[in-house]
């Protein structure tokens, strides 16, 4: 009998790792870049089981899988769309395609690795429309690879800690810029107060608030009598709304154009404990950060690129993002990473990930630091040298997952599981052992 036979499009890297998962499952492949319509309905001719579509744009990936499902209409076919938008859109319209992001795929076991590393994932309920969660085990044992799929709540000390956080959070400074706002603002508001106590040795508190309120905003000021203390307090005060008013505008400037992707007050403060940093606000982190807060767990981003795609979305979810580098030490303890129950370095530049480890562990020595990261070889050799935590490799578990799905299973989760990967079915079959395990569960 011959071999199946399936198409990749993206020469990305998990197109690559798709290709030899598919290849050891003894498939045919034929990995194709970015096709032309000509070079796309050559190679649907003939017999193929499966396409999937692996590119980093969502708009040309829905284009490619509208086209595909109009040349091979119902074949099995797998797409990773990042926006949920055009993910729903292209659900509706192609009915036999199974549409998810990496980020969806990874997410469930970063969660877990970073608030309960005991368990191998941590994802909604299937099917559910309530905020229910399953925590997911698996074992690769020779014989039989098996999982278990248990009800999971966070903690209420992990959310007790978070929401103490984030109130300690309420107008705390997070930048010089902050600082000034704040200090403006106070400054202006202990001279009212002091005005007004003043006041209420000849009038009423009412009409002693209103004079000093008036006074501080310049508008007017009270008649005075011949008293030095008076004429000296005055002065000075006027001396002081100078400086504060200039102070307070400056910073509220400030805070208007920094894009405001922390506030002074509300859900996006910074929280000061009990909150897990995500550092990268691509696909991944914000997907993770999403996931976090949904647990009721108190997160807070960082991105270095002040003009991300990332952060508008971010800042509609009322996730905090805080702009700076996070291999800097100054811009970890801004973020209160001494205090914090967790850090993910999320970004998509391994390199860069594991100076935001080195970094992490520094500030905080104990904290749990969790990599996104693949296969290169400098994750292994600085682990050999420094202990920086749980390292998720984003491409393999997705590599898994779709060529799962290309062989005709229902892939559920996948959990990396030290150099493997296992993939969770609900489907039962005979599973296979390759570099990523099958493992059989009830994952209703």
């Amino acid at each position: 009998m011959d071999a199946g036979r399936v198409v990749v499009i993206g020469r990305t890297d998990v197109g690559r790792r798709a290709c030899a998962l598919l290849q050891d499952a003894g498939m045919r492949t034929v990995h194709l870049d970015e096709p032309s319509d000509s070079e796309l309905h050559a190679a649907l001719s003939g017999q193929v089981d499966g396409v999937a579509v692996l590119l980093h744009d969502d708009i040309r990936a829905l284009r490619y899988s509208l086209m595909i499902e109009h040349l091979r209409p119902g074949i099995r076919l797998f797409v990773a769309i990042f926006d949920r938008t055009v993910r729903k859109q292209l659900e509706s319209t192609v009915p036999n395609c199974v549409v998810l992001s990496p980020a969806s795929i990874a997410v469930p076991a970063i969660v877990a690795a970073a608030i309960v590393p005991e368990h191998g994932a941590i994802r909604r309920r299937e099917g559910s429309q309530l905020r229910e969660w399953v925590a997911i085990d698996a074992t690769a044992e020779p014989d039989e690879p098996h999982a278990t799929v248990t009800p999971y709540e966070t903690p209420g000390s992990l959310r007790a800690r978070g929401i103490v956080g984030r109130i300690r959070g309420q107008l705390h400074a997070y930048d010089s810029g902050s600082a000034v706002l704040l200090g403006g603002a106070f400054g202006l508001l202990l001279i009212i107060l002091v005005d007004t106590l003043i006041g209420l040795r000849h009038n009423s508190l009412t009409r002693a608030l209103y004079d000093a309120t008036r006074t501080t905003a310049t508008i007017s000021a009270p008649p005075l009598e011949d008293v030095p203390g008076d004429l000296v307090w005055a002065t000075v005060a006027a001396l002081l709304v100078m400086g504060l008013t200039a102070a307070f505008a400056a910073g509220i400037v400030h805070h208007l154009l920094s894009g405001r992707h922390v506030a002074l007050v509300g859900r996006r403060v910074i929280p000061r404990s009990g909150h897990v940093v995500v550092v990268g606000m691509g696909q991944v982190g914000l997907r993770l950060a999403q996931e976090l807060r949904d647990l009721g767990v108190a997160v807070l981003g960082i991105e270095r690129v002040s003009t991300a795609s990332g952060l508008g979305l971010a800042r509609d979810l009322g996730i905090p993002v805080l702009i700076g580098d996070a291999t800097s030490r100054r811009v970890l303890r801004r973020a209160g990473l001494s205090r914090a129950a967790a850090l993910v370095a999320a970004g998509s530049e391994e390199r860069d990930s594991i100076a935001v480890a080195l970094a992490a562990t520094a500030v905080a020595p104990g904290l749990q630091v969790v990599l996104r990261a693949g296969a290169d070889d400098a994750i292994d050799e600085t682990r050999s040298l420094f202990p920086i935590g749980p390292v998720i490799d984003v491409n393999g578990l997705t590599a898994a997952f779709v060529s799962r799905a290309l062989l005709g299973e229902q892939p559920y989760a996948v959990i990396p599981d030290a150099d493997q990967v296992i993939c969770l079915s609900s489907r039962e079959s005979a599973p296979t052992r390759q570099r990523s395990i099958t493992a059989w569960c009830d994952c209703s």
